[in-house]
Parts: C-alpha cells; structure tokens; sequence
C-alpha cells in the first residue's frame, strides 16, 4: 500500500540532468568595432567650430541697488 505523506506537495528535481552546471564558462568579450577613420586625424566641419558668446560679459555681476527695508 502507497503510504500519503502529509506533507506532500512540489519538490526540487533531483535528477543529474535537471541541475545547473556548476561551472558555467564566460562569454568572450565583444570585440572592438573598427572605425574607417581609425588613425587618421578629421577634417574641420565646413561651418567651422561653435564660438560660444562672451562668457564674461554674460555672468558679469551688476551692482544691486539699495533693498527697501
């Protein structure tokens, strides 16, 4: 006669081909990706480069007047 547990219920696989390999090998890190313009120095755009406003002038302090008390 087949006993019944009361505890019965899911259990973990036990089987050799139902468990994780213990050591799982590392992929290969990706390789570089080759640019066309590797080595070679780039041209200046056409418009030239971005000449940002004076710097200065835009965050110069303004003397404040007197605050009403």
């Amino acid at each position: 006669m087949v006993e019944a547990r009361e505890d019965e219920g899911w259990e973990t696989p036990k089987k050799m081909s139902c468990r994780i390999p213990s050591e799982i090998p590392c992929p290969p890190p990706p390789r570089k990706r080759s640019s066309p313009s590797s080595g070679k120095g780039r041209d200046p755009p056409k418009g030239g480069y971005f000449q940002p406003p004076d710097l200065e002038a835009l965050f110069a302090l303004t003397p404040r007047s007197e605050a009403c008390a």
